[in-house]
């Protein structure tokens, strides 16, 4: 059985950065991160494999960096330049599938979700 556990969230002004975490029980192939503003479906923002295989969505690339360390079963998720259209919940997923089309950063390919942390970028 897999367990996410995400903390870092916070609120910040424009232009700051945040780091997310998120404590990963139980084995996994993939881990990523979702979010998902009020109004809004559930969008990918990066993934990353056991391999070290990361994807981006376009709207987080260059300022979002993924990243994990296995030794401590963390999930980072780095956020700089944030901007107020970064506000939202965040989740962090997984699965333990050896899918790469999970780097298609599409939620219905993850079956194990935390309960989210909630970042507020102000402007």
């Amino acid at each position: 059985q897999v367990q996410l556990v995400e903390s870092g969230g916070g609120s910040v002004q424009a232009g700051g950065s945040l780091r997310l975490s998120c404590a990963v029980f139980g084995y996994t192939y993939v881990r990523g991160w979702f979010r998902q503003a009020p109004g809004k479906e559930r969008e990918g923002v990066a993934a990353i494999t056991s391999d070290d295989i990361t994807r981006y969505a376009d709207s987080v690339k260059g300022r979002f960096t993924i990243s994990q360390d296995n030794a401590k079963n963390t999930l980072y998720l780095q956020m700089n330049a944030l901007k107020p259209e970064d506000t939202a919940m965040y989740y962090c997923a997984a699965d333990i599938s050896p899918k790469l089309r999970s780097l298609l950063l599409r939620s219905t390919d993850f079956p194990y979700w935390g309960q989210g942390t909630q970042v507020t970028v102000s402007s």
